[in-house]
């Protein structure tokens, strides 16, 4: 069988297993997740050994350490993995839910009742966590998921999409629920991307040219997730003390994600008090700063920022810095070179936290927090399936909700329309 054939076979056998999803009870989904959680500990050195497969492969390729990082299942990795599994599964069921009723003059009462997407492609790079997190959230939301890792996490995918398959066989589920891809050849995510009959939503999650690249060639809808160049703004009425340990976690803390903070930008009126303890920090770090003539000025030894550094992704130890006359200019500069994704104002000034709150158009704008927070885990949704950065359908961290859909429902009484 071609890679044409088997991609259409994978997504018919998705198709039909979504129909079956679509009437799964809460109760059921909730044992398949429970118990995948369980199987992910008691066989946590099967999936160890395949993974360091891949990681001796990554770092024989000379993959850079950030990627490489991306790529490891440690045992902390495992554990948020599992507490993913368990908050998913502690959630309320949202399929068949109404979210509203109203009456028409007519008598006719009007809804709306959430329902499953469907079939959901993902087609993701380096995080084999991505692999559970997904179908668990998938399979809460009554979908069937058809999941494309990158090559790079094969030996973890295939290992993790045994676990996921024990465990729908064990609950009764149809095992088309959760496929995964095996094969490593590129063609498939392009004969996947012509599945518009069989997959109803894709998916991208990786680095902004696999992201152009699925949403130039997919014929279904598709939910991006572009690049995180996050930024934070240090005011003028911040705390010194803790601006700088947020900054630093931001920065620092896991740099290769996409809600690391890519550019920092401080209030002329204390740049001279922060800027130059902040460089020393981050420089303990390894830090590597690329500023603004008034950042150098402060920071001789930082290297000139040119032009893309404002708007770079740089998934590293690399920091842009600006300093800002004012938080006008400063939410001028995210507008201009931000990402939509995540920003963060440290001030205690609850007026300017307010106003930074309502101009700043992102998935989520914090105060006084690292962007860090921008996670489904953290924010309470237990796992994620991905950030969005587009605003139609759903905007920011998708959980179980982000994975529904809406449709209309109606009660009469023999209503005939005239």
């Amino acid at each position: 069988m071609g890679i044409r054939d088997e991609m259409i076979a994978m997504g018919q056998r998705a198709k039909a297993a979504a129909h079956e999803m679509a009437k799964a009870d809460m109760e059921t989904k909730r044992t398949f997740l429970e118990r995948t959680a369980e199987r992910i500990l008691e066989q946590k050195d099967r999936i160890a050994a395949e993974n360091a497969k891949d990681i001796q492969a990554a770092e024989a390729k000379g993959l850079p350490k950030a990627k490489v990082d991306r790529l490891r299942l440690s045992d902390k990795v495992l554990r948020e993995m599992t507490d993913g599994l368990r908050q998913v599964a502690a959630l309320s069921d949202p399929v068949g839910q109404i979210t509203g009723m109203w009456t028409r003059p007519n008598g006719l009462r009007v809804g709306r009742m959430r329902i499953p997407l469907g079939v959901v492609g993902i087609i993701y790079e380096s995080r084999p966590n991505v692999t559970v997190d997904a179908a668990g959230l998938c399979i809460k939301a009554g979908n069937a998921v058809i999941l494309r890792g990158g090559s790079e996490a094969i030996h973890s995918n295939r290992c993790l999409a045994a676990i996921l398959q024990e465990s729908l066989k064990e609950t009764g589920f149809p095992e088309a629920a959760v496929q995964v891809v095996g094969t490593t050849d590129r063609q498939a995510v392009l004969e996947l991307l012509k599945l518009e009959e069989h997959i109803d939503v894709m998916i991208p999650r990786g680095g902004e040219e696999l992201i152009r690249f699925v949403a130039e060639n997919a014929r279904m809808p598709v939910l991006k997730h572009y690049k995180g160049v996050c930024h934070i703004y240090v005011d003028e009425a911040a705390d010194l003390d803790m601006a700088q340990q947020v900054c630093l976690n931001a920065k620092v803390q896991r740099p290769g994600v996409c809600n690391a903070m890519e550019t920092l930008l401080v209030h002329k009126k204390i740049a001279s008090a922060f800027l130059p303890p902040m460089a020393e920090a981050f420089r303990g770090q390894g830090v590597e700063l690329r500023g603004c003539p008034a950042t150098r000025d402060l920071v001789p030894e930082c290297v000139p920022a040119t032009e893309e550094d404002w708007s770079a992704e740089y998934l590293d130890l690399i920091l842009a810095v600006k300093v800002v006359e004012s938080m006008a200019e400063a939410i001028e500069h995210i507008t201009r070179y931000g990402s939509a994704h995540t920003e963060a104002i440290l001030t205690e000034n609850i007026d300017r936290a307010m106003a930074f709150i309502q101009e700043v158009q992102s998935s989520l704008v914090l105060v006084n927090a690292s962007t860090r927070f921008n996670d489904g885990y953290q924010l309470g949704l237990g796992a994620e399936i991905g950030i969005s950065t587009s605003r139609l359908h759903a905007f920011g961290p998708m959980g179980v909700e982000e994975l529904t859909t809406t449709k209309f429902i109606a009660f009469g009484t023999g209503q005939l329309r005239t």
